[in-house]
């Protein structure tokens, strides 16, 4: 069985799902070749960089661009369509002549932009195997979904409905394996406060701006340190500058922990107690499987500020828009904590989805949801 899977090298959000279903498809079909390529390495320099530039805007003026143009090329129709028809453009001819030399029996997405051009290229027949999209955000999935897509994967229940109405003839299937397979593991968190060095008493706040670390982390941990006997851990992820900023900012303060990169996400979290993040995606999920109240803030544009509109529709966590909305949610979601979430370790792998699906066209039962 050949796999092939496009990620998109944009922080952890993409890559990491990629790399965990992989692992979990070698463990229930040892004998699969499966290959993971980076979707913007395929188009050309330019539309590439495009794409990751727009994506590390920290002003505030870039924030307002990147607000905007999601807007124009998801709410807006004309553009809408322009934008759908740009992202063929530059992604279509690349990734089929990637899924032809490989000739997979399955062709996989972590990447909105890559699961676009994927769907469509089905839908029209440039492809002749099943296409899998995973999803591993809550809301805003007008480039998630597709018509032409045989099975979406998602993470949250919640996002049926909307998966649903961009695809109405897709399979559906709410699943684990997506995320570190640690996270379904139960966890004493005295435990883990004493392997990462943590006092086993008052709260631990943990801020984190995803693998590039965007977003105010510096004013989220601000709020955070003034909760009583809050210790607060900045999770940096791989934006080095910050790290140093952080660091030198928070230098006088003991209650104040700044880390870089970690593989340690699911000890943090069975030791933490509320997480305030920027950026939505699988770490908000993470943090719900572990018992963690959630606040989002500190970068509530595009398409997090979809994802905060579900969040709160959904009651998954608290949004604070501002900073002075901050303390106010950090007080709700730290007495709101909930109980760790175990029900997503009854859920179906994503693996055994994928797999499943495989087989049914070998089959040659149809491969359609």
């Amino acid at each position: 069985m050949k796999v092939l899977v496009f990620s998109a090298s944009i922080g952890e959000g993409h890559d990491l799902p990629a790399r965990v279903l992989a692992d979990g498809i070698r463990a229930e079909a040892p004998d699969a070749e499966i290959e993971i390529v980076d979707s913007l390495a395929l188009v050309n320099p330019a539309a590439r960089r495009l794409v990751l530039d727009s994506s590390r805007f920290h002003s505030k003026w870039g924030n307002r661009v990147f607000d905007l143009s999601y807007t124009l090329i998801t709410d807006v129709a004309p553009t809408r369509w322009l934008g759908a028809r740009l992202t063929q453009w530059l992604g279509a001819r690349p990734i089929r002549r990637a899924v032809l030399e490989r000739d997979p029996d399955v062709v996989i997405s972590t990447y909105p932009g890559s699961s676009e051009v994927l769907g469509e290229l089905r839908r029209r027949g440039r492809i002749d195997v099943p296409v899998v999209s995973a999803i591993t955000d809550l809301a805003a999935l007008r480039y998630w979904a597709h018509p032409g897509v045989d099975l979406h994967l998602i993470t949250h229940p919640e996002s049926n409905e909307e998966v649903r109405g961009i695809a109405p003839a897709s399979e559906i299937v709410c699943v684990r394996g997506l995320t570190d397979e640690r996270f379904y593991e139960p966890r004493e968190p005295a435990e883990a406060r004493r392997e990462l060095g943590l006092p086993a008493d008052g709260p631990v706040v943990i801020v984190s701006g995803g693998g590039w670390a965007v977003g105010d982390l510096q004013g989220a941990a601000e709020e955070a340190l003034a909760l009583p006997g809050a210790t607060v851990v900045c999770l940096c992820g791989r934006n080095s500058d910050l790290r140093s900023t952080l660091a030198a900012r928070f230098a006088s303060q003991p209650r104040v922990l700044v880390e870089g990169f970690t593989d340690r996400m699911p000890d943090w979290f069975a030791a933490a107690d509320l997480l305030v993040h920027s950026t939505a995606g699988l770490t908000v999920l993470e943090a719900i499987m572990s018992g963690c109240g959630v606040v989002s803030y500190g970068w509530g544009v595009g398409h997090v500020r979809a994802n905060n509109e579900a969040f709160t529709r959904f009651g998954l966590a608290e949004v604070a828009g501002t900073r002075e909305e901050l303390p106010g949610a950090l007080a709700r979601a730290l007495a709101a904590k909930p109980e760790p979430n175990g029900s997503f370790v009854e859920l179906p792998t994503a693996a055994s989805v994928v797999l499943d699906k495989v087989r049914f066209a070998d089959g040659q039962l149809g491969d359609g949801g």
